[in-house]
């Protein structure tokens, strides 16, 4: 430090070095003379034990003095040294500031230099058409040009020139470098605005210029490398790309993949070199089969791959570029165009669908090959290998579609089902053999209770459904459901469940759809409602049996419902149609007969001509019913129906004449004649068949069918009655009459037709 030190202080001219040296030298010699002198007085002190107190006083004056020497010196160095070293720092670094500022002023030149050269090669390797080596220069001006920007206090108005140089030499490269891809690959394309149909692309055309020369036919594909390669350093590449697959998949691809008859052909011209064109050869089919679809394609890639794209960039080749851009538009084309229609429509068809699965696999693994697709599975497989699921998933669309479409048609096309009728079920495939056994040994132990059985059977038409019409859409709907239920049978588990619940929905659809669809036709047409009543019947019928049916060829749990729970629904569906169709027809029937005038005063003639009116109005309405319904309703069902309309009728007509409190002579005979017009027509709207000797049976029940029928007939002969017949039909409330009127009733009866008179009143008093 002290060498140090002196070195500094001579260099800049204040002290001398000799005597800085000559001061530290006397210094130490007093400091080790000090040091053994007190090293000698501790030693006797301590020791010997001699007394040394002067001795040790003269020393300790010695140290004090030495000390004080050290302190100045050290003040000294403090104050002179010190100061001197600052300065000679500043002015280092300054020294080194103006050091860096040449080595920048240096590099600046290296970088300019650079420069220079490296554009000086690019218009050397542009012209001559090396556009790989010209981009590769490019970049390496631009990394100078990067580098001088990266200075700091570098603010030189060349940088901007330069900048602006780089800018245009790099567009003038591309638009070099897009001269070059047209003639590559020039698109003759149809107007944008004709693609109508498959016509307007058979104009496309693709033509593949390489380029080649007689003398050398490798320097084409040196030209194409060094295109894509120059173009992928400019990072153009991608976008031309991906703007040559647009228009590959727009005019080319998907026509291919759309269009069964439009066919791709390779030709070879002079000129224009390898080209890629469209024709259209006759073909029926209206979606092509995968095969033809994947043999389309490959003839286009493989020819782009020859010709244009089988260069690699960077280890990865610039058909996985392509590919990369056009695959998964491509193959959901392929899917929604060709697989999903190739998609077997019947089971039986499902194990020959293993062909297209091969072929989808071979179409990819040949796209692998050229690098057009990378991984082990995609979408377009994954869809092939998963048919049995797509299979169920269309027939079930289809399903539904056909149902809904059979709900929607007219009702009023009908066909007759008679006892004898029985579901068309296909042959179902036989149970395993410990099945067959314990069928056996079932039979068996029933043949043993033979014995114990009544001799006295069941009719075999004893469940049968009954005479009647229902919708042919409807039968045809119970075929679509019985069909799809035998597709079910035999199929994947998960493809069974699935075309189960669709059969099970069918009938959901059903109830749901037809009353709403038919709402307005089934309240205004009578047909109709009993057209719906026999269609629902008919289907809950069914409904009951085609489970169990079907039951132990289904791989179902157990606790699965099958179809039994949908019988009360559609049951009380139907009931509630045709019942609501019965309102309908009472309501009309009660307006007719409320403008009969209440049935008072009859011998005038106007009220007897309203309420004569109403009477026939509403026989008429009854016979018309009684045709509309003929040969569509059950006969049980038909009769019943009528004879409660009948029964309404007549059970206003008999309030209405309870109802009047004096009834002369003359409105007696005209009501009994309004009420025998009621007693021999009423029985004639019983027309169940259309054979009317047939007729005749049901025309004679209708007291079983009508409630009040033989209430009516009693006050038909009561009108017409004297008192003393009224007496004797009622035979102290034995007879007839009493059996259909209360004594109260037949009192008021009598009071209204009868003056008061003794006669009267002894009759009264009969009546009991």
């Amino acid at each position: 430090m002290a060498s140090f030190v002196t070195d500094v202080l001579a260099s800049s001219g204040k002290l001398e070095k000799d005597d800085l040296a000559s001061k530290i030298s006397k210094l130490s010699r007093k400091v080790d003379e000090t040091k053994e002198e007190l090293s000698d007085m501790i030693n006797k002190k301590y020791n010997e034990f001699i007394p040394s107190m002067d001795a040790a006083e003269e020393l300790m004056d010695q140290v004090e003095a030495v000390s004080k020497d050290i302190d100045l010196l050290k003040s000294c160095i403090e104050n002179e040294v010190q100061q001197n070293l600052h300065e000679a720092v500043t002015e280092y670094a300054k020294l080194k500031q103006q050091l860096e500022k040449n080595t920048a002023v240096i590099s600046m030149l290296q970088h300019l230099q650079e420069f220079d050269t490296a554009m000086e090669e690019y218009h050397k390797t542009l012209q001559e058409k090396k556009y790989e080596a010209a981009a590769k220069q490019l970049g390496k001006a631009r990394g100078s040009v990067e580098a001088l920007k990266a200075w700091k206090n570098s603010e030189l108005p060349l940088l901007k020139a330069l900048s602006s140089e780089i800018t245009v030499q790099r567009e003038n490269l591309i638009y070099h470098l897009g001269e070059e891809w047209k003639k590559l690959a020039v698109w003759k394309l149809p107007p944008a605005k004709e693609l109508n149909g498959m016509e307007s692309f058979l104009t496309t055309a693709l033509h593949l210029n390489s380029g080649e020369s007689k003398e050398d036919k490798h320097t084409p594909n040196h030209l194409l490398s060094s295109v894509l390669q120059a173009l992928a350093i400019q990072g153009e590449l991608h976008k031309k790309i991906k703007l040559f697959g647009q228009v590959l998949l727009k005019y080319m691809l998907k026509p291919l993949i759309m269009y069964p008859s439009l066919l791709v052909e390779v030709g070879e011209q002079l000129e224009q070199g390898t080209v890629l064109s469209l024709h259209s050869e006759e073909n029926q089919a209206e979606h092509p089969s995968p095969a033809e679809v994947y043999t389309k394609i490959l003839v286009v890639l493989k020819t782009l791959h020859e010709h244009l794209f089988g260069t690699s960039i960077d280890d990865k080749k610039v058909s996985a570029i392509l590919g990369d851009q056009i695959w998964e538009e491509m193959s959901d084309s392929i899917i929604r165009e060709c697989l999903l229609y190739s998609i077997p429509t019947n089971s039986s068809q499902l194990a020959a669908y293993d062909t297209v699965i091969k072929e989808t696999e071979d179409f990819e693994n040949q796209l692998k090959d050229m690098g057009y697709l990378s991984g082990d599975s995609t979408d377009l497989l994954k869809y092939a290998r998963n048919v049995n699921c797509h299979f169920a998933s269309k027939k079930c669309q289809d399903v539904i579609v056909a149902a809904r479409k059979l709900m929607t048609s007219e009702m009023h096309n009908t066909v007759k089902i008679s006892p004898d009728y029985k579901l068309a079920i296909p042959k179902l495939p036989n149970l395993g053999g410990g099945s067959r056994e314990k069928q056996a040994v079932k039979r068996s132990g029933q043949c043993d209770q033979q014995i114990l059985e009544n001799e006295k059977q069941l009719g075999q038409r004893t469940l049968c459904l009954p005479v009647c019409r229902i919708s042919e859409s409807v039968q045809q709907l119970m075929e679509l459901a019985i069909k799809t239920l035998s597709e079910a049978v035999g199929s994947s588990p998960q493809c069974a469940f699935q075309l189960f619940y669709t059969t099970r929905n069918i009938f959901h659809l059903f109830y749901d759809v037809v009353p709403t669809y038919h709402k307005d036709n089934l309240l205004k047409f009578p047909h109709l409602a009993a057209i719906q009543h026999n269609n629902c019947m008919f289907l809950a019928h069914h409904l009951l049996t085609l489970g169990h049916q079907f039951r132990p060829h289904l791989p179902l749990k157990d606790g699965v419902a099958y179809f039994v729970d949908l019988v009360p629904g559609f049951r009380r569906l139907g009931a509630q149609c045709f019942v609501a169709q019965m309102n309908v027809q009472k309501a009309e029937m009660l307006e007719r007969l409320s403008t009969a005038r209440n049935f008072s005063n009859l011998d005038d003639e106007d009220n007897y001509s309203a309420a004569s009116k109403a009477v026939r109005q509403v026989i008429h309405q009854l016979k018309r019913l009684g045709k509309v319904w003929q040969d569509v309703l059950p006969v049980n069902i038909y009769c019943k129906s009528m004879g409660t309309l009948l029964n309404t009728a007549i059970s206003e007509l008999i309030t209405k004449i309870m109802m009047l409190e004096d009834i002369s002579t003359e409105d007696g005979e005209r009501l009994h004649t309004l009420c025998q017009t009621i007693i021999e027509e009423g029985p004639l709207v019983f027309t169940p068949l259309p054979e009317e000797n047939k007729n005749k049976k049901y025309q004679e029940e209708v007291p079983v069918y009508v409630k009040k029928w033989m209430t009516f007939k009693e006050l038909s002969i009561v009108l017409h009655a004297s008192l003393q017949e009224i007496v004797d039909r009622w035979a102290e409330g034995k007879g007839p009459l009493a059996q259909e009127f209360s004594s109260s009733e037949m009192k008021s009866l009598i009071r209204a037709l009868f003056q008061n008179t003794d006669r009267r009143a002894i009759a009264l008093t009969k009546i009991k």
